[in-house]
């Protein structure tokens, strides 16, 4: 055996599941803090998405978080952001799986959460500041699975499933409608709207699997 052979990955991802990973990481990146001027410029020169390959509702929600980077300053959205997700006291909206699960933050959920990374193999970096159920590392994690190309994609999609459906799919909907009803939300309004449409299309495909 050559050693591109050795190196090659045993189960490449499709094109579809890549977009999907980076939908995911796009996500994770617009929640764990605010975009910066480079990802405000990518988003707002980014192309257009083809309805048929994306799936109803997908193309006019990225058309709208587009629409909303253009309009958007770096200076804006960073004050945004920590207005709506740090604020001074309690932020207007919380970004943590436990506290829509259970309605307090690191609670069982969390420690639901954590059993089942560590039987994926995954843990929190140790320069993390946010628990694991912080709803960025969470599509992290969904992005990571569905990359993981030494997994058979037969497994690898069961466990991106077990995973959406136990630590995204009970919550997602409640924070999407948190931050859209957030006074000071604007760009992130357009953000959760983009959330919402992918994350259900996620669930009708996992639906369907």
């Amino acid at each position: 055996m050559t050693s591109a052979q050795l190196l090659a990955p045993s189960h490449p991802v499709d094109q579809q599941d890549a977009v999907r990973a980076d939908f995911y990481g796009l996500l994770a990146r617009l929640f764990y803090s605010a975009p910066d001027a480079e990802l405000l410029d990518a988003l707002a020169g980014s192309a257009e998405l083809e309805a048929e390959a994306a799936g109803a509702g997908l193309p006019a929600a990225w058309r709208t978080l587009c629409r909303a980077a253009r309009e958007a300053s770096h200076e804006a959205v960073r004050s945004e952001y920590e207005q709506t997700f740090i604020g001074v006291g309690k932020a207007e909206v919380l970004l943590y799986g436990s506290f829509y699960l259970s309605g307090f933050l690191n609670e069982k959920p969390l420690a639901e959460l954590r059993s089942d990374l560590a039987a994926l193999g995954y843990a929190r970096h140790r320069d993390a500041n946010e628990p694991e159920d912080h709803i960025a590392g969470l599509a992290d994690v969904m992005r990571q699975l569905i990359l993981d190309q030494g997994t058979a994609p037969a497994d690898r999609d069961a466990a991106q499933r077990k995973f959406f459906d136990r630590h995204l799919q009970p919550w997602y909907g409640r924070l999407c409608e948190a931050i859209e009803a957030a006074p000071e939300a604007v760009f992130y309004r357009s953000a959760a709207g983009f959330a919402r449409v992918f994350l259900e299309l996620e669930q009708e495909f996992f639906r369907i699997e």
